[in-house]
């Protein structure tokens, strides 16, 4: 097992009605908020509303920046640091999934000593303070509610790049299952896929830590058991409550604990697929995580055997991939880049984008032929 330090500052609200504390909550850090939100569901359903009514009813005064995309880009979070820095906001409130948390996260780290958020994702500026945070989460999905991690995507450079900073962690989060009632079918199942994601990518990390590793077995049981049942009954506030639950838990920090760290190679993979065809996340992760296990079965043959075994009863490698895919098919996400609408005429693009972002893993780099092989897999029955 790994020395490790367990750290996590943010206060969880969790609950149905918890989001009727956010106004008190909020007046703690200032008397003007800037309100981060997405491209028009969180007003059609009626989130906003409740929230602003949350903010305005304590005396809060607003800035409003709007219509954060699915995939968080560089120019909203630059216009939003402008907007910010002109109000002179207090503090931040994002309301959404992990595309606005995540675009908040980084105003956070900019906005007050002025900073380039593509110079501070690349690591070349190094904040020194961040503006309080609270989000109110509306997709469960990337854990980000509970974290101090954060992407963005630079079509100018052709990069999507993950950052971490202790001082992006929320100070606080509101995670109302009653919030997650309006996200459509498609999106809902690749925040499953999302959330098992993050608990593999953990799982094939370095170190070895027999709890944190039932720790994660035990995410991506609750995600397959609860996924199924929130796609039937979108309004099942316990099926709802569960899955919000496992997505947060599977990336707040447990599932590194007594581990060096995860491998991340799998998302390095998809996140070029999202930066050059606007694949939705977890999408992009349904398709390369079959594709990756079938790279890795020399290399990471016993831990594949483990995890097979641990889910399905059954150690063989090519079964546990097998079901791996079944599972992501059931509910509807791709397990083919066919099927996500990406023909093999863009295959050399995509070996092309990988290899000059070189793409890889922490605990199982990849080299040039490897990415290749991936791709192909990806790709596995069209060519």
């Amino acid at each position: 097992m790994e020395n490790f330090t367990a750290y996590n500052p943010v206060k969880v609200h969790f609950g149905k009605g918890v989001t009727d504390n956010l106004g008190a909550t909020a007046l703690q850090y200032g008397k003007k908020a800037l309100l981060m939100y997405g491209k028009g569901s969180t007003v059609k359903h009626g989130y906003y509303d409740r929230i602003k009514k949350q903010l305005v009813d304590n005396n809060i005064d607003l800035a409003e920046y709007s219509g954060i995309k699915s995939n968080p880009v560089y120019e909203d979070v630059e216009a939003a640091i402008a907007l910010a820095r002109k109000e002179q906001v207090d503090f931040i409130v994002a309301l959404g999934g992990g595309s606005v948390i995540d675009s908040a996260k980084i105003v956070s780290l900019c906005v007050q000593e002025n900073l380039n958020p593509w110079h501070v994702m690349i690591r070349q500026q190094k904040p020194q303070k961040s503006m309080p945070l609270l989000t109110v989460l509306t997709l469960a999905a990337t854990g980000t509610e509970m974290n101090a991690a954060a992407v963005l995507q630079n079509h100018k450079t052709g990069q999507k790049v993950g950052h971490v900073n202790p001082l992006a962690y929320p100070k606080h989060s509101f995670l109302d299952p009653e919030f997650t009632y309006s996200v459509p079918k498609n999106y809902t199942a690749y925040g499953i896929v999302d959330m098992i994601a993050h608990a593999l990518e953990a799982y094939f990390g370095q170190g070895v830590s027999r709890l944190t590793d039932k720790f994660i077995i035990s995410i991506i049981q609750e995600a397959m058991h609860f996924g199924p049942l929130v796609l039937k009954e979108p309004e099942n506030y316990e099926y709802r409550a569960n899955v919000m639950w496992t997505g947060t838990t599977a990336l707040n920090g447990m599932t590194n604990w007594g581990k060096k760290y995860g491998d991340w190679g799998v998302h390095a993979l998809g996140h070029e697929l999202s930066l050059q065809f606007d694949v939705p996340h977890g999408a992009s992760l349904s398709i390369a995580y079959p594709a990756w296990m079938k790279l890795q079965i020399e290399k990471a043959g016993n831990r594949i055997a483990a995890l097979g075994q641990a889910l399905w009863g059954d150690s063989d490698l090519r079964a546990t991939i097998r079901n791996f895919e079944n599972f992501f098919e059931s509910i509807e996400s791709p397990v083919r880049l066919q099927q996500a609408g990406i023909d093999v005429d863009k295959r050399e693009n995509i070996i092309q984008g990988l290899n000059d972002n070189q793409a890889s893993g922490f605990v199982y780099p990849l080299i040039d032929e490897e990415r290749q092989r991936v791709v192909d897999f990806m790709y596995e029955g069209a060519l």
